[in-house]
């Protein structure tokens, strides 16, 4: 098969941490050219993977004949129009989290890719995790019983103010939409993407028109009672970050990271880990790979295309949580 022929929008930490490496480590791809309004880091990134070329301009980048698709790995207010752009030349995309700021720039994305007759994929990595996987085939295989709930956290130790994630207009929130809405995909994923029925949310947010929420607690029901608790800080006080995810269901309990499956058997509970040999490498990194392997087979027809309409209902239940904690209600979906 063809190597898929890819440019890089943005050259950014996620950029340098995730994308690159992984194209890198890949077979069947050609990383045609890094985009970046900052051409020096963009030309130092380019020097040190082995890019051929570097633009400032994401429309110089689509005018490239060759290309298959592009990693949108903007800031996120930059999401939407360049995802637009790249649909607009018609090339398949793999955009970071979020797709868009809100539901409606999702709503325009998805018309867009399907009059294009392109694809897009958005970057929700936890799904890839083999650790994930396989929790996801307890959960589906029915032998921990009926799913009750989801309990998840993210606390980051405080971080420098001057960022764009830091300011509303250009990150779209704070700590929710960094941490949150990763952890609120893989729930409802997880379980289907049931129908939210209302949530409840507090948050600390600064003064100020453009400040963002530093800390956010979430709750939300869905259908067939199952409910979905988020704990999130980015101003943590302690000695090292934190993450977490459980699930609740009526005959076990499992919990991330590392896996661990406590199963109910002749009423009592046992510990029905899977247990292998140590990962070679950490769960950022392999997700990663797992997904732009998944993407590649996408856009050569390898693999099986949903188009990804879900991140509408994760979009509205996110501006349902805003308007919660803003208003100090609970808020029916």
């Amino acid at each position: 098969m063809t190597d898929i022929r890819i440019g890089i929008v943005g050259a950014g930490g996620i950029a340098q941490m995730a994308h690159l490496p992984a194209i890198a480590r890949t077979k069947g791809v050609k990383l045609l050219a890094l985009c970046d309004n900052d051409r020096a880091k963009a030309r130092a990134l380019a020097d040190r993977f082995e890019v051929p070329d570097v633009f400032t301009d994401i429309d110089e980048l689509l005018e490239t004949d060759e290309l298959d698709a592009v990693v949108v790995a903007t800031p996120n207010h930059l999401h939407e129009p360049h995802v637009l752009r790249a649909l607009a030349a018609k090339v398949h995309v793999l955009c970071e989290r979020p797709l868009a700021l809100g539901s409606r720039g999702v709503e325009r994305i998805l018309a867009a890719a399907q009059r294009a007759d392109r694809k897009v994929v958005v970057a929700n990595n936890h799904r890839f995790r083999t650790d994930v996987q396989a929790l996801d085939r307890f959960l589906r295989g029915g032998e921990l019983g009926r799913l009750m709930a989801f309990r998840a956290g993210s606390y980051h130790l405080k971080r420098s103010p001057e960022s764009w994630r830091t300011r509303r207009a250009e990150a779209g929130g704070g700590v929710f939409m960094e941490h949150g809405i990763p952890l609120l995909d893989l729930a409802l994923w997880l379980a289907d993407y049931p129908d939210p029925t209302r949530v409840t949310a507090h948050m600390d947010r600064g003064r100020g028109a453009q400040a963002v929420e530093d800390a956010m607690l979430v709750h939300l029901e869905c259908g067939s009672n199952l409910s979905i608790s988020l704990d999130l800080n980015w101003s943590y006080v302690g000695e090292e970050d934190r993450w977490w995810f459980e699930t609740v269901s009526t005959r076990g309990s499992t919990r991330l990271a590392p896996l661990r499956v406590v199963k109910e058997l002749n009423g009592r509970p046992v510990d029905v880990s899977p247990t292998g040999a140590a990962a070679r490498e950490s769960a950022f990194a392999q997700s990663y790979r797992a997904e732009l392997a998944h993407f590649l087979a996408i856009v050569g027809g390898e693999a099986k295309y949903e188009a990804p309409t879900d991140q509408v209902v994760l979009h509205k239940i996110a501006e349902a949580v805003y308007k919660a904690a803003d208003e100090g209600k609970e808020i029916r979906l």
